[in-house]
């Protein structure tokens, strides 16, 4: 396993959800309110974790069917769990190998997971095949080299103020391609002509410390992996360096930023 994702656990949906779901559902209407896609569209969720977006693709799009693939099986089930839907299929799969045939949909969208595949020019190369000619192809992912998700940069500096060795595992330095320009060099290597790059906020908002600090410690997502692996003693004193860096008397409020992109697939 790749060092800097030891601590990638994806597997508990409840967990994870309560940690990054809420705001993941967040920022899937906000990007469905930039991406304008067709109604009554067939789509393709493609890393659907804990059912964030094929969610608000229900609420908002009038979609006439949605293929929505993870790797994880807990994800799954707890997608399955929440999401009931004849328009929606949950199934099992990997970005580089997707259930379907060419052609099949409308609208290929992936939600904050694509800097965590392992191949992302393969992922994007599925779905275009998977695409019908003519049909929009979009992704959005965190900000992280920018600092764009606070509560989770502020975590890996604290981190890195009490365990040298944690600097290393920081979103920001594992994904530096998520910037406009990173990831206008990975549309043009994928083919994608003249991508559109914008910019989504939303603010996470914390109603005090222990809020802030409870999600690290439920062992889902990588800083939650990363602090459920620690002995009791580092686990404290993490703690006691974010509370010193955000206070534990008032509410806590950071800037969840993404990078939005979407493209026409040439017909």
């Amino acid at each position: 396993m790749n060092k800097s994702a030891e601590f990638d656990t994806w597997s508990i949906g409840q967990n994870y959800d309560f940690y990054m779901g809420r705001w993941s559902r967040q920022i899937a209407d906000n990007f469905l309110d930039w991406l304008a896609p067709p109604r009554h569209a067939a789509w393709l969720d493609l890393g659907c974790g804990t059912g964030a977006l094929t969610t608000a693709i229900l609420a908002r799009c009038a979609p006439r069917s949605i293929l929505s693939v993870d790797p994880s099986e807990g994800f799954l089930a707890h997608a399955r769990a929440v999401v009931r839907d004849e328009r929606v299929r949950f199934e099992k799969a990997s970005a580089q190998d997707l259930p379907a045939g060419d052609a099949s949909f409308d609208v290929a969208a992936s939600a904050l997971v694509l800097n965590f595949v392992p191949d992302m020019q393969a992922a994007l190369a599925e779905m275009r095949r998977v695409l019908k000619p003519g049909g929009l192809l979009a992704f959005y992912v965190w900000d992280y080299p920018g600092g764009g998700m606070g509560f989770i940069d502020a975590f890996w500096k604290a981190a890195a103020a009490v365990d040298e060795s944690a600097g290393a595992l920081d979103e920001g330095r594992r994904f530096p391609f998520c910037t406009p320009d990173g990831l206008a060099g990975i549309c043009q290597a994928a083919g994608l002509v003249s991508p559109v790059i914008d910019s989504l906020e939303i603010e996470t908002v914390f109603p005090d410390f222990e809020a802030f600090w409870l999600p690290f410690t439920l062992g889902a997502g990588p800083a939650p992996g990363y602090c459920t692996s620690q002995p009791p003693e580092r686990q404290a004193a993490l703690k006691q360096q974010l509370a010193q860096m955000l206070g534990t008397d008032r509410p806590i409020s950071l800037v969840a930023r993404a990078w939005a992109v979407k493209a026409r697939w040439p017909e």
